[in-house]
């Protein structure tokens, strides 16, 4: 499928539109990595509700994604398109889960997550060859939150 094609479909299917990130999805050079970017100003914003809030809606994002990026791959036939993004979203949701949004956070939780999410040590990757579908897509990245949200926590206890 060409790539004018998945443009043309990711602009016009609320799907597409929402596992490739509202787009973001479609940057030629590390579309993760501008997932994972554009949803910084979003963790940010939830810096000011509460710790509940940010749990539910780090769920929902979570779960919707099963959905969402499971049917994005079916409809693009193919197992996960790099431009779905939107477990990213997730795996950025969860390494900020019970961490206080600062600048200082925001930075090196990206960076963290990022590194997990490229890198994919055991058990990430075995998750990212092993299971597929929607679910397989949301929990390497879902993983790579975990690993990132552990680290940033033992950063937050260093600091």
């Amino acid at each position: 499928m060409s790539s004018e094609s998945v443009t043309k479909q990711v602009l016009t299917h609320p799907v597409h539109f929402l596992a490739f990130g509202f787009g973001s999805g479609l940057s030629p050079k590390a579309p993760g990595t501008c997932g994972s970017l554009i949803i910084v100003p979003v963790l940010f914003g939830f810096s000011f509700l509460s710790a509940n809030t940010f749990i539910v809606a780090t769920m929902l994002v979570s779960l919707s994604g099963i959905y969402i990026c499971g049917r994005s791959a079916e409809l693009l036939k193919t197992h996960d398109h790099p431009g779905i993004v939107w477990d990213e979203f997730a795996g950025m949701f969860v390494t900020f889960l019970f961490i206080p949004i600062t600048w200082q956070n925001l930075i090196a939780g990206f960076i963290l997550f990022r590194l997990f999410d490229i890198l994919k040590p055991w058990p990430i990757k075995w998750v990212d060859k092993k299971v597929s579908g929607g679910l397989g897509i949301m929990l390497d990245d879902i993983l790579a939150g975990l690993a990132a949200c552990g680290c940033l926590h033992g950063l937050n206890l260093l600091w």
